[in-house]
């Protein structure tokens, strides 16, 4: 059976065919999992589960289908054991904060101190029942848009079908009676996993919610929770959404819990993400130098390429856009006489491709921004604007999470040896653009849409932004470099290829400057003990999520949640808080890579004025 041409005779039979074996198969796990919970286990064989099986081999005989499965109910039993163990008497606890005069209501506690009145035996048993539940209630719309979905993503992670009620969701996104939590979400291992969390949104306020984090309930106010498990992403996103000012209460996997046997709650006051909350901000840095005395640099944070479409169209003078109020923020901080400026993109997950554009012509005269491969050829985008808006020593900030848009600005000061790019191993790697085509040709047919990858993003100098990404001059790397974010740890992603370069002038000078200031910030970091500290608790989470087993020895196991929840911490920026008395606030607003940013800002402007192969010199033999 060719499945490509039963799609197109419009068969789809192997999928139900496919969903019955499936609810079979299932049906015979429930009874099996039942059998297991009456024998019970033994928690102090010792014995590892092996919770990432992306690459193990399929069980060959029933046996050692039976022994998989028996390891990954005793891994269950295991982890509400430890639970109840490190957990016994947490409580909810409510902790309010004011934002723009938004309450965020927070809850956060481990699932056990909700369920502490069931024993692990019933707890699982529950689990399981409400799992069978949830796929038995496919209808065939649900069924559909998994099917299709899992077709179309062979091809390539962003293509996608919609069905005619997830576009309708698309459609509404964006009427202020739908609002939600502020966080982009992509399905991954059954789960609505956290890709991104949006600027100025409830989620952002907040900081709970992190990138790789994976929601498995949704819960309105005090309302029993609903397990979302396998359930089609816009049926998650129906749930998550909802009026203004109402809260939302969500069951997440921590990214750090690589095995999925802890689960924490989160409750988050829903609301409209306004523009403001997403607008560039800047402020100006003060570094020490050598001598005593201090420099003023520029700093301007810009989470999004936004812009008021509608009132661009109307030609409307006060229109917000990502590159009008970063030119406005430039000129500010010249008037503040700043000698450097680094643009912040971490977290910039992309936006307006016109602004990205009109941003980076902000910081050369004129020239070819991207190039856009599509079916018909290669169209290279410019910028015609001859007036450049700053012109002294730049830095661009970037991480695992600044892709798209920001690529592209990165990608093209980088090319034209315009600044020096700091962060990450590499940005995020998407350099695809998909489009929207609707099935049927008529507006009243509910066929829903196919979203396809119709074109590509290229660099000036030929190569795509896909899959590689931008790699840094100078790497400082951050936690989110150890987490599978980018676009290489999607399947199927699309290989990175290139085109034939643009015309376009580098500048000269910067390039030679790399080496002595990689080597500076190298000694700088390496005679640092908070960065020491940092680069250490770095090192541990990736050993983590390297880690592709757990233990099923209880004691063991106790060991190894007490060192996840400290990772915990380290993921959410917590560890070394200051103690009780102590300036907390003042700890929260510390930027490790930001303040080593600026120090390599500092360290340009120096060498600017000193001859580059004097200070190499000095730096070798030092």
């Amino acid at each position: 059976m060719r499945l490509d041409n039963e799609l197109k005779k419009g068969d789809v039979s192997f999928a139900n065919d496919v969903f019955g074996v499936l609810l079979e198969r299932m049906s015979n796990r429930v009874d099996y999992v039942d059998a297991l919970l009456e024998k019970g286990f033994d928690t102090s064989a010792q014995e590892t589960f092996l919770w990432d099986r992306k690459d193990a081999p399929w069980p060959q005989n029933e046996a050692e289908w039976n022994d998989l499965w028996r390891k990954r109910v005793k891994n269950e039993y295991v982890a509400r054991l430890v639970a109840k163990q490190l957990y016994p008497d947490e409580e909810k606890s409510d902790e309010t904060t004011g934002t723009n005069a938004v309450e965020l209501v927070q809850e956060e506690y481990d699932q056990a101190a909700e369920d502490a009145l069931l024993s692990p035996e019933e707890f699982i048993r529950e689990r399981y029942k409400q799992f069978m539940l949830t796929i038995a209630s496919f209808d065939e719309e649900m069924l559909l848009q998994r099917y299709l979905t899992s077709f179309s993503q062979v091809y390539d992670p962003h293509s996608d079908y919609m069905s005619p009620s997830s576009m309708e969701d698309f459609n509404i996104n964006m009427k202020l009676s739908l609002v939600g939590i502020g966080a982009m979400l992509r399905t991954e291992d059954g789960m609505a996993k956290i890709v991104r969390v949006i600027p100025g949104g409830p989620a952002d306020k907040d900081g709970r919610l992190k990138p790789g984090d994976k929601i498995i309930a949704v819960g309105q106010g005090e309302q029993e929770p609903v397990n979302i498990l396998h359930w089609p992403l816009y049926k998650s996103v129906r749930l998550i959404r909802g009026e203004k000012d109402s809260t939302v209460v969500l069951t997440i996997i921590p990214a750090s819990d690589r095995s999925g046997s802890r689960t924490k709650k989160l409750a988050l006051v829903r609301e409209e993400v306004k523009l403001e909350e997403q607008a560039a901000k800047s402020e100006v840095k003060e570094v020490t130098l050598s001598d005593g005395s201090t420099r003023r640099l520029g700093v301007i944070k810009l989470p999004d390429f936004y812009a008021d479409f509608k009132a661009t169209q109307s030609r409307q003078k006060d229109a917000r856009r990502a590159s009008t109020d970063v030119k406005r923020l430039i000129n500010e901080l010249k008037q503040e006489g700043i000698e450097g400026l680094v643009l912040d993109l971490r977290n910039n997950g992309g936006g307006s491709l016109v602004e990205s554009i009109e941003t980076a012509g902000l910081f050369i005269t004129s020239g070819p921004i991207v190039q856009v491969k599509e079916r018909g050829g290669i169209q290279i985008l410019p910028d015609a604007d001859p007036e450049m808006e700053y012109s002294g020593p730049m830095i661009v900030l970037v991480n695992r999470l600044s892709a798209s848009a920001s690529e592209i600005l990165a990608a093209a000061l980088q090319d034209y040896k315009r600044a020096i790019i700091v962060g990450d191993s590499q940005t995020h790697g998407k350099g695809t653009v998909q489009t929207l085509i609707p099935l049927g040709r008529r507006t009243s047919d509910r066929r829903g849409s196919l979203k396809i990858t119709t074109a590509g993003f290229y660099r000036i100098d030929g190569g795509s932004t896909q899959l590689k990404g931008v790699v840094p001059d100078i790497v400082l790397p951050s936690y989110l470099d150890v987490m599978d974010l980018g676009e290489d740890s999607l399947e199927h992603a699309l290989p990175w290829d290139h085109v034939r370069p643009a015309f376009y002038r580098a500048a000269d000078g910067l390039a030679e400057l790399v080496p002595s200031l990689s080597a500076r910030s190298a000694l700088r970091v390496q005679d640092d003990p908070e960065f020491g500290a940092y680069l250490e608790k770095r090192e541990r989470l990736k050993k983590r999520f390297e880690t592709k087993t757990v233990s099923l020895a209880l004691a063991e196991r106790i060991t190894e949640a007490a060192a996840e929840k400290e990772l915990d911490d380290i993921q959410n920026g917590t560890f070394g808080m200051p103690e009780d008395g102590e300036d907390k606030d003042k700890e929260k607003a510390n930027d490790i890579i930001l303040d080593e940013t600026l120090n390599i800002l500092s360290d340009m402007i120096d060498l600017k004025k000193k001859p580059v192969p004097e200070e190499l010199a000095k730096i070798k033999h030092s």
